[in-house]
């Protein structure tokens, strides 16, 4: 069996707290670039040239002020050990990487009391067992003017796939300009309450713009992709072709009486950073 160590763990979580805050993967900065070149609406067409500006700045700055709480996806291979206590060394990288990247620290640790933590920590810890002896570290720091827009709904299952799309829209509708548009739009189908939730959340991490591979569910992100732009909410809520650069969709078996739907929207920050131990 092979094993590592959980300070090797602190160090890539701390290591990928900065990059995932400083550095705007590829994949959304290709689809800003795209939503730029078809956007013919100049407030729109002016918006997109600073943010794409504002991407590119280097000097390890945040690429936005909300840096987010940090959540963190593992995926444990069952061959592997690791020396020490995961959950801690998750945590202490959050310490660490927050600390070192001059992040703002933005957690609270208790709801209602709102006293913060000083740290950014604790994380939001996500963990899968896989096969193989390999540990797979996501970072996804996720920022709460989107957050604040997302929902989840227990439809029943006589709403259908009509319910299902307007419950989708109508999310992204009634949150209009809050969560920073063009946003990336996560929807999870399927299980429970708490793992559509989930399911959501992870759909986000999909590269941006890749399709579901089951050609039902493809076709229905390209419908309501097409659906969501044409509100015209556009950029930072000043009109346009694009409200959203993509939609994610991802499934799970779920019970005969129920069709839990949940919306996790992601403003055009849509960060994460990924490391294979």
């Amino acid at each position: 069996m092979r094993e590592i160590s959980a300070e090797a763990v602190a160090d890539t979580v701390a290591r990928l707290c900065v990059q995932a805050n400083t550095c705007l993967p590829r994949d959304v900065k290709d689809g800003i670039a795209a939503a730029r070149a078809a956007e013919d609406w100049p407030p729109a067409r002016e918006i997109l040239d600073r943010i794409m500006e504002n991407g590119e700045i280097g000097g390890g700055f945040p690429i936005c002020q909300d840096t987010g709480m940090a959540c963190v996806f593992l995926e444990v291979g069952q061959e592997l050990h690791i020396a020490g206590d995961l959950a801690q060394a998750v945590d202490e990288g959050v310490r660490r990487g927050y600390a070192q990247g001059y992040l703002r620290k933005s957690v609270v640790s208790d709801p209602l009391e709102r006293v913060n933590s000083g740290d950014n920590t604790p994380a939001m810890l996500y963990t899968q067992l896989v096969p193989g002896d390999r540990l797979v570290v996501t970072v996804a720091p996720k920022g709460f003017g989107s957050e604040n827009m997302s929902r989840i709904a227990m439809l029943k299952p006589s709403d259908g796939v009509e319910g299902v799309k307007d419950f989708i829209v109508d999310t992204v509708e009634q949150a209009g300009p809050n969560p920073c548009p063009p946003i990336v739009v996560g929807v999870g189908l399927g299980g429970t309450f708490d793992k559509c939730a989930l399911l959501a959340k992870k759909a986000l991490l999909r590269e941006l713009g890749t399709p579901s591979p089951l050609p039902f569910y493809a076709d229905l992100e390209r419908e309501l992709l097409a659906r969501i732009n044409a509100l015209g909410i556009g950029p930072q809520g000043f009109g346009g072709r694009t409200t959203a650069l993509a939609v994610h969709i991802e499934t799970l078996p779920t019970h005969i009486a129920g069709l839990p739907c949940a919306v996790n929207i992601n403003c055009h920050v849509a960060r994460h950073a990924t490391e294979v131990l």
